[in-house]
């Protein structure tokens, strides 16, 4: 059996992969390592647990709250909210564990369970991997330590979590909206009614799309990734931006009011220019991945900021994030981090500070993101080779090179391996698309050969 934590939590298709007993057996698990680590130590411990709107949220989210109950935490379950939404709520109040339960943009038959320490923050991967062991090994026979007659956790709903978590979005925004109209995609998921209350009690003028979530429908052909809808609607209702969220809300894509898409980096671009004006990019730094568009870097170094790189995955670009002191960094994808203001990306609070800047300055979104020109970008995936070998195979290493030598420094090649299926990822940017793709297809065939 392979590692239960990714990147991003445990996922898997609900009631498959990720079961009743798995979830109850994870969540005694985290109860028990987080005691043994001092984490409850002198207090009796609280959790939060949320989820978003997945119809398996329901069941799985009855067998996290027993099994943190019947370990002796007290949980506050605060239903339907966003990831980020959790994550403050954990640290704003005191609460020794957070617990969302998503599977973000993924389909609907699948769902997920991420763990948040004490302040929000996700978990170390050290943790998760004690957390797993213990799961392993009482999940073969080992018996739990369990409390019993008033020891046992008590829960109870915490009602006041989305008035708490929109007040606290409205509450960081350096002005009002007033004077915008904005129209919200909520992927009919945990940030349906939480982004456009945002938004409205921001000043702004709102109109919805995929904000009726029936427990079914999250992410289905809307949402961060499916755009068209929310283009559209933009145009239809002359709106001044769109704003884009996926199925737990920790991410933000745009569009302009003439029906262009806006992504991570175009978002971060324009955040960056206005939290330096404002005095708040801390040593004028931005974080983002590798797999940022180069027309970022350039426009970065063009503007005199820093630009720091990390490995794909937004835990990766935090650690970073913290490790710098540095205020704001992202993916292209759109998980956005903002961190004066949250532990991890947050979609809406994303959503809300671009808006805040085409209000504060009057410019279109369209011209505001024009401090970045986007390079054609190429991506192909290789399915079926030994991906361990991509960085070592000297016929690929060899393409690579001489690819690398045509494009110059108006390009880019990066080989990626997946971090969950047996396939490479060969993504190729260049000065226009026929030479990426020109280039992405040679190199794809290269690997397919050496790895295949």
């Amino acid at each position: 059996m392979g590692r239960l934590f990714g990147t991003d939590g445990v996922r898997g298709v609900a009631n498959a992969d990720l079961t009743a007993e798995l979830a109850l057996g994870l969540s005694v698990a985290a109860a028990h390592v987080l005691a043994e680590a001092g984490t409850f130590a002198g207090h009796r411990p609280v959790a939060v647990v949320g989820r978003d709107p997945r119809a398996s949220g329901e069941f799985l989210e009855a067998a996290v709250v027993a099994g943190l109950a019947s370990a002796g935490v007290d949980v506050l379950r605060v239903g339907v909210l966003p990831t980020p939404a959790v994550a403050y709520l954990t640290g704003s109040l005191g609460a020794d564990l957070g617990v969302m339960l998503s599977a973000s943009h993924n389909p609907m038959p699948d769902n997920g369970i991420k763990f948040f320490a004490r302040g929000g923050h996700k978990l170390a991967d050290e943790l998760e991997d004690r957390i797993e062991r213990t799961y392993r090994s009482h999940s073969s026979g080992e018996p739990w330590d369990r409390p019993t007659g008033a020891g046992v956790g008590r829960v109870k709903d915490y009602d006041q979590g989305f008035d708490n978590y929109v007040a606290h979005l409205v509450g960081v925004l350096p002005n009002r909206l007033d004077g915008l109209k904005v129209v919200i995609d909520g992927a009919h998921g945990a940030a349906s009614r939480v982004s456009p209350e945002a938004f409205a009690r921001a000043g702004a003028e709102v109109v919805t799309i995929g904000a009726d979530p029936d427990g079914l429908n999250i992410n289905d052909d809307c949402g961060s990734t499916h755009l068209s809808g929310l283009c559209a609607a933009v145009v239809e209702h002359g709106a001044d931006l769109g704003v884009a969220h996926d199925g737990d809300a920790d991410r933000c894509l745009a569009v302009d009011r003439d029906g262009n898409e806006i992504d991570g980096d175009q978002i971060l671009a324009v955040l960056a220019l206005g939290m330096r004006e404002a005095g708040t990019l801390r040593k004028d730094t931005v974080v983002a991945t590798v797999m940022s568009n180069l027309g970022f870097k350039l426009a970065m170094e063009r503007e005199g900021l820093t630009f720091v790189q990390t490995a794909v995955g937004d835990r990766y670009v935090l650690e970073e994030m913290k490790a710098g002191g540095f205020a704001l960094g992202g993916e292209q994808s759109g998980h956005v981090i903002a961190l004066d203001h949250a532990t991890t990306g947050d979609g809406t609070l994303t959503g809300l500070m671009l808006a805040a800047r085409v209000a504060a300055t009057g410019r279109p979104l369209s011209e505001l993101a024009g401090v970045m020109q986007r390079l054609p970008q190429v991506l192909v995936n290789v399915p079926d080779v030994d991906k361990s070998r991509v960085g070592t195979s000297p016929e690929v290493t060899s393409a690579v090179a001489e690819a690398e030598r045509e494009l110059g420094t108006t390009g880019r090649v990066l080989l990626r391996p997946s971090g969950t299926e047996p396939l490479v990822r060969v993504m190729v940017e260049a000065a226009d698309i026929e030479q990426a793709g020109a280039v992405a297809g040679r190199l794809a065939d290269v690997v397919k050969s050496a790895l295949g």
